[in-house]
């Protein structure tokens, strides 16, 4: 099934025809409240692998700028405490290990249920057709023509094949894993011991420390100069120059961190936070003077299509260009079902010093357990 969209929202819209629900959609907020004050140190803990320290602080949320979409205002004061975030957004080569270490399977290799796709659409929708009720996931192709469609629902396509059958991951260990839906990346931050971020924790984190800027490295022009991200350069959708080295996905590292050492918080892939979408999220906080740890609202709102939960995405894709979207920008924000997976999608985890105390207590408490304890040790 070819989707004719002239908005990334409207992908989504007419996805919804194709994509199914791996989990409850009203699925409670993953990471809670649970944000006791005080965690602006590292708290004397050695980062876990592949992780960079991000410390606490206050940061101007949001964009007021010219470019901002309506979603991304007013700008707010808000303060999160430190937190350890993924280098990298998850590689092909992590969530392999994710997968043979626990047989999951993802949305994408699942087939869709039309009872819990018919329960997110409207009264009235007519169901999918009986050949679309197969695994698959949302491809981009470049429309050859005027007016054509440029994302196409592909049956077989999913993280181990990105482009459908026939199609492999095959020396793409270092790249970002690709058609994962946000149920997919729970479950994978579940298994490592850490959990996706809030989206005041994503854009903290983005912005490395350069407060209310238009982009991650300031406020050079992302086209001018050495490239700065993966990101659309020609005319979209038709011609992608690859001028940036890149025509699809990169692998991770390939452009320049931002201030805290973290690549591809701008293009590349969209990346998954924990919070529900609301278009008036930043409106019902402009009366707080700061937000702490801000978690999101409590549901998912879309005026645009009401009967859908919808979860954040965060930081652009190689798909963005200046003229469509320009999302590569720490302020943007996207709104995506959370059981919807897309060939430029993935995400990356956070860890708090309180998780990390408890997955070393885990650790100590299978060790222990392997091992008799001589006569004269005591348990910790």
């Amino acid at each position: 099934m070819r989707l004719h969209n002239n908005t990334f929202t409207s992908v989504v819209v007419g996805a919804m025809l194709s994509v199914w629900v791996n989990g409850p959609a009203a699925a409670g907020n993953p990471a809670g409240s649970e944000h006791p004050a005080g965690r602006d140190s590292q708290a004397s803990q050695p980062s876990p692998p592949d992780m960079v320290w991000i410390p606490g602080g206050e940061f101007t949320m949001g964009s007021n700028a010219e470019i901002a979409r309506p979603d991304e205002k007013p700008t707010h004061r808000a303060r999160v405490d430190g937190f350890w975030m993924d280098t990298t957004e998850v590689t092909n080569a992590q969530f392999r290990a994710f997968v043979e270490a626990t047989g999951y399977v993802t949305t994408a290799e699942k087939a869709p249920q039309l009872q819990e796709i018919m329960q997110q659409l409207p009264p009235g929708t007519p169901p999918p057709s009986a050949e679309m009720l197969v695994p698959g996931s949302l491809v981009f192709t470049p429309p050859s023509a005027p007016g054509e469609m440029w994302w196409e629902w592909r049956a077989g396509a999913n993280w181990r094949q990105p482009d459908g059958p026939g199609s492999s991951i095959a020396g793409k260990d270092d790249y970002p894993v690709v058609h994962v839906s946000w149920f997919d990346a729970q479950a994978y931050a579940q298994w490592a011991g850490k959990r996706l971020p809030t989206e005041a924790e994503w854009e903290y984190a983005a912005r490395g420390g350069l407060d209310g800027k238009t982009y991650v490295w300031g406020e050079d022009n992302p086209y001018q100069g050495t490239p700065r991200a993966n990101i659309w350069q020609g005319e979209f959708p038709h011609h992608n120059t690859g001028a940036d080295g890149h025509i699809a996905t990169s692998p991770v590292r390939s452009y320049a961190p931002n201030g805290y050492g973290l690549y591809d918080m701008a293009g590349n892939v969209w990346e998954w936070v924990q919070d529900w979408y609301r278009p008036d999220t930043y409106a019902r906080r402009a009366s707080e003077a700061v937000t702490i740890n801000p978690q999101g609202p409590d549901s998912s709102y879309d005026p645009q299509e009401p009967t859908i939960p919808k979860r954040v995405q965060r930081g652009g894709s190689y798909l963005c260009d200046a003229n469509y979207c320009a999302s590569y920008r720490p302020s943007a924000r996207m709104k995506v079902s959370p059981d919807t997976s897309l060939i430029h999608t993935g995400f990356r985890c956070v860890r708090t010093p309180d998780m990390a105390r408890k997955v070393a207590a885990n650790s100590c408490t299978v060790a222990c357990e392997r091992q008799p304890l001589s006569p004269t040790a005591t348990r910790p």
